[in-house]
């Protein structure tokens, strides 16, 4: 029995570490949508256009499919926080899928013959995507820090506490700080990413000026989340699984898990060098993408750990304290968790396919006789 006990918290602990590397994954992703957002700004003709949707096109599944892994994940894994969270803030996620839905129909039919509303009618809503997508998944992973309105009964039924159902979390300046700070993370990874992909010498000489324009609000958002997390009262939760405020609750998480910490830096860190290498050194190489990318990975990953290990209410709720949703009171039982792991072995197969798909799709940059060339495929 205890050493099925230990073997129950070991589970749970490594699915709330899948679904946060998950969603670490997703938000490095957001690049495509950060790129979107900036289809006018630095593309200004036609074939730039082209070129900018193209490269990004060839990349938007691979983050349609993770926010599908990553919502999949969480249900199979702690299917109350999926019941309460998409069940009571249906307003936030249907606003943030239907970001989504508008995006695949945008690359489906922008350069699609017979298309009626002409390309600029769907590269407003690749816009629209870029937009939304990453400012309510950011705010919405902020609730995870400030709580939500929900409270739970004894048959888990689960009960808002006011209309907006969700979206009541864009009046939090805290969550929106961060799902600022996600907006402006993405369009400098989309602008790395135009570097990294296309050659065609008029695109990457307004990459920089947009570099500069991008990051100032990035620092400035990132830091104001970080700083108020920092000092703010966190939702702990006691060995009777007891939930209550405790002081500087996610500071003292980072000090009594270094690792996190360590991790939490590292990603940091390698944000900066990528986004400093880009924006002084005129002559750095295209590789300042991939010095920023695993940094996002990193930095996202602690975060998300922070809001749930050590003894943290991953989910909490501002209305009824005791309602909050730990790992242990929310995930799944013991054996769906135990055939999930043995199932989550063959995600390193999968990784490596991606990988490998990656690189051929990205063996050669985009240039403008590919764009001109009918016989090449472009969105």
């Amino acid at each position: 029995m205890i050493t099925a006990e230990i073997s129950y918290l070991f589970l749970q602990q490594y699915w709330y570490f899948i679904v946060s590397l998950l969603g670490a994954l997703l938000v490095f992703l957001m690049f495509v949508q950060g790129g979107q957002t900036l289809i006018y700004e630095i593309g200004k003709n036609d074939t730039e256009r082209k070129m900018l949707v193209t490269t990004l096109g060839r990349k938007w599944e691979l983050t349609f499919t993770t926010l599908v892994t990553f919502g999949g994940a969480f249900f199979a894994s702690f299917p109350l926080f999926y019941s309460t969270s998409f069940g009571g803030a249906y307003w936030a996620w249907i606003a943030l899928l239907l970001a989504f839905t508008i995006q695949a129909v945008s690359y489906e039919f922008r350069s699609k013959k017979g298309n009626v509303f002409g390309p600029k009618f769907f590269e407003v809503l690749l816009f629209l995507n870029g937009l939304f997508g990453t400012l309510l998944l950011g705010t919405v992973v902020g609730t995870f820090f400030n709580g939500s309105e929900f409270s739970i009964d004894v048959f888990k039924r689960v009960t808002w506490a006011n209309e907006t159902r969700g979206l009541e979390a864009v009046l939090n300046w805290h969550n929106v700080s961060l799902g600022l700070a996600v907006f402006f993370l993405a369009r400098i990874m989309g602008l790395l990413y135009f570097k990294l992909t296309i050659d065609y010498q008029p695109i990457t000489d307004r990459i920089r000026k947009k570099l500069l324009i991008n990051t100032i609000p990035f620092l400035v958002f990132f830091l104001a989340f970080v700083i108020r997390l920092l000092i703010m009262d966190g939702f702990a939760v006691d060995e009777n699984g007891v939930v209550f405020m405790q002081k500087t609750k996610y500071l003292n998480n980072f000090l009594d898990m270094p690792l996190i910490l360590v991790m939490f830096l590292i990603g940091v860190l390698a944000v900066l060098f990528g986004i400093i290498r880009a924006l002084f050194l005129k002559k750095s190489c295209d590789m300042n993408f991939w010095y920023v990318a695993p940094g996002v990975v990193l930095t996202v990953l602690s975060l998300l750990l922070l809001a749930g290990y050590n003894n943290t209410a991953f989910y909490p709720s501002s209305f009824d304290l005791q309602s909050s949703l730990t790992i242990h009171k929310a995930s799944s039982s013991f054996f769906t968790l135990k055939v999930m792991s043995i199932v989550s072995l063959l995600v390193p197969v999968v990784l490596a396919v991606i990988i490998i798909t990656w690189r051929q799709i990205n063996k050669f940059k985009i240039t403008q006789e590919e764009i001109n060339n009918p016989n090449e495929k472009t969105y």
